[in-house]
């Protein structure tokens, strides 16, 4: 096996997946008691969502509607990332809620740091937003990714272009 074997560590959030579950979480919001009478509102802009409520307690409410539409939508929450509480017009208060998208580079070192830590005969190098690693042996690469998915860096990583 002359040829190496190759694969990417990326971290994706499917952007339509998400528009799909803010639209459910705003019609569950309409139809819900709870927040009848209530300014509730939820909105994708770019990569954030920005949510705005009556109070704190209507605001995680809001907030707990949308991460179990994500789920249910297979989009991971670990790649959301929750601005602080801000106070907004009319007594209300506002959240921004931005979207992941990519490795950042201190997380990218870190993982390239914990493959190396392996001693297995792979290489690790980082490409803008992703990680490739690479090795002669098939058998490597798999162990690679079964201990990554086996470690937490607060976002959700895919393993994309094995080959």
């Amino acid at each position: 096996m002359a040829k190496d074997a190759s694969f990417d560590i990326v971290s994706q959030v499917d952007t339509q997946e998400v528009d799909n579950a803010v639209n459910q979480a705003k019609k569950e919001i309409s139809q819900r008691y709870d927040f009848k009478n209530s300014k509730v509102e939820i909105s994708l802009e770019g990569d954030q969502i920005k949510i705005l409520a009556d109070d704190e307690y209507k605001l995680k409410a809001v907030i707990d509607v949308l991460q179990t539409k994500l789920i249910n939508r297979k989009v991971s929450i670990k790649n959301l990332e929750y601005g602080k509480i801000e106070d907004a017009t009319g007594g209300t208060v506002r959240q921004m809620i931005k979207i992941k998208q990519g490795i950042e580079s201190e997380i990218a070192k870190q993982i390239v740091k914990d493959i190396k830590n392996l001693k297995l005969k792979v290489q690790a190098q980082i490409m803008n937003d992703q990680v490739r690693v690479s090795g002669k042996s098939r058998d490597d690469l798999q162990s690679v990714i079964q201990f990554l998915r086996g470690q937490d860096y607060n976002l959700e990583l895919q393993f994309t272009n094995y080959r």
